[in-house]
């Protein structure tokens, strides 16, 4: 699947284990950079200010950039849309809908880090919104699993 970009910023939405990691590596790595608080040390302080930083250095060189975090709320991507707009970029979210059984299930076989606490999901559940162009987003897409080991992306 191409997806066209020029300087844009990716914001991936939805819960923890929905697919936006994969989604990322299939579909947009090679063409946007990526930024992940998963990327910090477990222990590392100001996430979110170093996240913000390394999401400008892209966006300054020109380049495409992908935000893949839970990203539940305009309290998250707010400051994103808003970064990506100072610097001339389009903003595009990919929205996973939530499938909370899909989620415990992917999520209960990681190992390591990448587990999350069933609780930490559900948290996630409890603050997710659906993002729509009303928040900034230049534009809205859905993406699903395609049953296939794929995904499906509208909008």
């Amino acid at each position: 699947m191409a997806i066209d970009v020029d300087v844009d910023l990716a914001v991936l939405v939805g819960l923890q284990a929905s697919g936006k990691t994969t989604f990322y590596a299939r579909c947009l790595s090679g063409r946007y950079a990526l930024v992940s608080k998963d990327q910090f040390p477990r222990g590392a302080r100001n996430k979110q200010r170093r996240q913000m930083r390394r999401v400008e250095e892209h966006l300054v060189a020109g380049r495409p950039v992908a935000v893949d975090n839970t990203n539940p709320s305009p309290q998250e991507w707010g400051p994103l849309v808003a970064l990506a707009h100072r610097h001339g970029a389009t903003v595009t979210a990919y929205w996973f809908p939530p499938d909370v059984t899909g989620s415990l299930r992917r999520n209960a076989a990681r190992e390591g880090r990448d587990r999350v606490p069933d609780v930490g999901v559900l948290a996630t559940l409890k603050r997710l919104r659906e993002p729509s162009t009303a928040d900034g987003f230049d534009d809205v897409r859905e993406v699903r699993f395609d049953g296939r080991g794929g995904f499906d992306v509208r909008g």
